[in-house]
This record gives C-alpha cells, structure tokens and sequence, in this order.
C-alpha cells in the first residue's frame, strides 16, 4: 500500500512538475517577437530566439507577433489623376513589425495593422495620383515613366506614417492599374478614334508622298524621251548625210550602174508577187535589157506583145 502510495504521489508531482514548467518557461522561436503582459499590460519584448522564463498564468502571459516581411494585399480603389482620369488600383505594401510592444498598444494585432495600412495607404495614393498625368504612369517611353517614382515617394510617406505604430513598410508597389467598367468603352472607343486619325494622317501624307514621286518620275521621263528624240534626230540627220555620200560618190563613179540600182530600188518598193504591171515597150527599165530581145517579160507581169 505504501509503495502504490508513493508512486501516485510521485506521479502528481512530476504531473504538476511539468504544468508548472509550462507555466514558467516558454520558448521563442526565430521568426517571431514575444511580448510579455502582466496583468494585459506589456512589461517587456523579446525579439531574440532561445528559451525564457515569466510568472505564472494568470500574473503574466505571453503574446506572439510574426517578425517576418509580410504582404498585405487590399482591395482595389478608384482614384483621379491630375488630368480628370478615373483610374482603378491595387496596390500591395510589404512590412513588418518593428517594435512589439508599441504595436500591441496602438494596433493589437494583424488585422488592426491592416486596416491601418489600408487607411494610410490610400490616402497617400490619393494624394499621389492627383500629382501626375495618366500618360505619365502608363507609356512605353522608358523617360516619361514616372510610376516608379511616385510608389518610391508613397513608400517613404507611408513608412514615416506607420512608425508610431510599431510597423515598417519595406516597399510599397502597384499590382494592378486599370479604367473603372463603366469607362472603359469610351476609352477603348477615344483610342480607336485616335488610332484612326493618326491613320488618315499617315495615309494622306503618303498620298502626298505618291503624288511627288509619279511628278517627279514623269518630268524624268519626259527629259529622257526628249534628249532620246534629240539623240535619234542627230544620228539619223548624220545617216542621212552619210547616205547622200554615198550615193554621190556612187554617181560620179558610175553615173548609169547608181541610175539602175536606183530604179530596181524604187520598183522594189512598190511591187512585190501579188503585183501585175503593164508597162510599155520603151519603158526606161527595158534599156537595161538586151536591145535585140523581141519580148520582155517582167517579173510579176505581162508580155510586151500583150
């Protein structure tokens, strides 16, 4: 009886041994903070991991807060720019707690961090969307982009504006930048007819463009043909001279060959095989003939006794 009388009292100490080391000591891991309350009043903040000890529940507990770069994302919001544009955001800030004691006092926890960084975060973007021109946070021109400039701004105000509150904001970046719904038709409509301007303008210019080059093209054109004709005029009014050589050259050499290769040249254009001529006996054609032939046929034509 004794013996079973030791072990259930050795039993209930070590039992009430092991509650009270978990009511004593706690454990700190690296990615977290640990506040230490007394009485649901903060008396001191742990941010080093390892193994510490406190009074025992209900005299002082312990709260835990994640140390690590944390992502919040809101929900999106409309803001105006500087020219009237209506644009939809959503942006998402990157932080984490600085000091957990000052953020246990002013925002409790996670979800009061959040609200808090929904509030001072639109604000700033508000203030900041009204300072800039929509073609100046949406082009293709790397040297008008000045998107990145105005979040660097927002995330400074708004690191300046969480410190009171135990928070840093590493970075602060746009997700999403958009039209509202009910504007997006007219502003895919304004593109379009922008689009189609511009459009006209390169068409009539290239019309223009057209224009000159077919003048341009046809004045070279017209030069060219008349130097051609110059050209051709030169070199024929040369043949021709060259031609009137020859053939006097010709005739003063033989006087009657140049008078007869003359003749069958001029028969030559006008008779061919379908041509029948008559001509009479004493035909100059005939001189070349012999004078004692009784009959001379022509080619192509008749005899003289016909």
């Amino acid at each position: 009886m004794k013996t079973t009388k030791m072990k259930v009292i050795a039993a209930s100490f070590l039992v009430a041994g092991f509650f009270a080391v978990n009511l004593i000591f706690f454990q700190v891991d690296q990615t977290e903070y640990v506040v230490v309350t007394e009485f649901g009043k903060p008396v001191r903040a742990i941010k080093e991991p390892g193994l510490y000890w406190k009074l025992p529940d209900p005299v002082q507990s312990v709260r835990r807060y994640d140390n690590r770069v944390m992502v919040y994302l809101p929900n999106q919001t409309e803001f105006l720019t500087k020219d009237k544009k209506n644009i939809v955001t959503e942006s998402y800030p990157v932080w984490n707690i600085k000091d957990p004691v000052l953020f246990m006092k002013t925002v409790r926890d996670t979800t009061g961090a959040r609200d808090r960084l929904t509030d001072i975060i639109s604000s700033e973007l508000g203030v900041a969307f009204g300072q800039y021109d929509l073609s100046s946070l949406i082009t293709t021109e790397e040297s008008g982009m000045k998107l990145p400039e105005m979040m660097n701004r927002v995330t400074q105000v708004t690191n300046e504006k969480v410190e009171p509150y135990g928070m840093a904001v590493v970075d602060v970046r746009v997700k999403v930048l958009n039209f509202p719904e009910k504007n997006k038709l007219s502003v895919f409509q304004r593109m379009r007819a922008e689009r189609e301007q511009i459009a006209r303008k390169y068409r009539s210019e290239g019309a223009e463009e057209a224009s000159k080059i077919r003048a341009e093209t046809d004045k070279e054109k017209q030069v060219l043909l008349s130097q051609a004709r110059e050209k051709a005029e030169i070199i024929k009014g040369e043949g021709d001279a060259q031609a009137i050589r020859i053939y006097a050259n010709a005739y003063q050499k033989g006087p009657e060959f140049y008078e007869f290769i003359r003749s069958l040249e001029a028969y030559e254009k006008f008779i061919d095989e379908k041509t029948t001529t008559i001509l009479p006996s004493d035909a100059s054609i005939f001189k070349y003939f012999a004078n004692n032939a009784s009959a001379v046929t022509a080619e192509g034509g008749l005899s003289q006794n016909e």
